[in-house]
């Protein structure tokens, strides 16, 4: 099905207004064609109102998420329709990171896919497009790069507590993990975190000690996705 304003997109909205329905009289039939018009013209001079999309079959859902520009909060994330589709966009840059750090593509993936929900909580900038940023860094003392304030949970003394924090901003996924495995490496807290390869729980542990989270339960977490992801393959 293709939408109104793409299907009669040669139409102005001038020329549109010069149509006349082919149908004349009064009565309930006529009612609805006006309102059906109307709701028309309204789309080619407007688009579709937000998220009205009419009911798509599933295939021609796929179709306009992958069709949709770069420049919409849609088409500036990653995929997240689903685990395999989230693993499946992030794997080059995954593979990439995995072996600077000495450990196995599952548990940076697993690393990503914890901090972003899958891809579905990214964080954002104050207009709404993704920072990029799928590990929370936060953007602290010499930081250089972009960054965003944003909404995050942290733990104080065992209790979750909501603050405001700035995090990194990066312009483009490639540079993200460039960051994410820098930081790893360079970072003396992180070190018993490298060269784990596929143990789960040793890179999980190793990051809950050297403080990446204050969740006290960050290593479980951490570590069930990764084996999640582990039984994927």
């Amino acid at each position: 099905m293709l939408r109104p304003d793409i299907a009669l997109g040669s139409t102005t909205a001038s020329s549109w207004s010069t149509l006349q329905p082919a149908l004349g009289g009064t009565g309930n039939f006529a009612a609805a064609f006006q309102r059906v018009h109307a709701d028309i013209k309204q789309v080619i001079e407007h688009g579709w109102p937000g998220e009205a999309w009419p009911a798509l079959r599933p295939e021609a859902q796929i179709h306009r998420l992958n069709s949709a520009p770069p420049s919409t909060a849609l088409g500036d994330a990653v995929s997240s329709e689903s685990p395999q589709a989230f693993l499946a966009a992030i794997a080059p840059w995954a593979r990439q990171a995995a072996q600077s750090l000495g450990v196995s593509t599952e548990l940076v993936a697993a690393h990503a896919a914890l901090e972003s929900g899958w891809g579905q909580r990214q964080l954002r900038d104050a207009s709404g497009h993704t920072t990029h940023n799928l590990f929370g860094l936060k953007a602290q003392a010499g930081w250089q790069g972009g960054r965003a304030d944003a909404l995050t949970t942290e733990y104080e003394d065992g209790m979750a507590v909501k603050k405001t924090e700035a995090f990194r901003s990066y312009p483009d996924y490639a540079s993200a993990f460039d960051d994410y495995a820098r930081l790893l490496q360079s970072n003396p807290r992180y070190r018993a975190a490298l060269n784990t390869g596929n143990d789960a729980q040793a890179f999980a542990q190793a990051l809950a000690r050297g403080g990446y989270a204050t969740d006290p339960a960050y290593a479980a977490k951490l570590g069930q996705v990764a084996s999640q992801i582990q039984s994927m393959d």
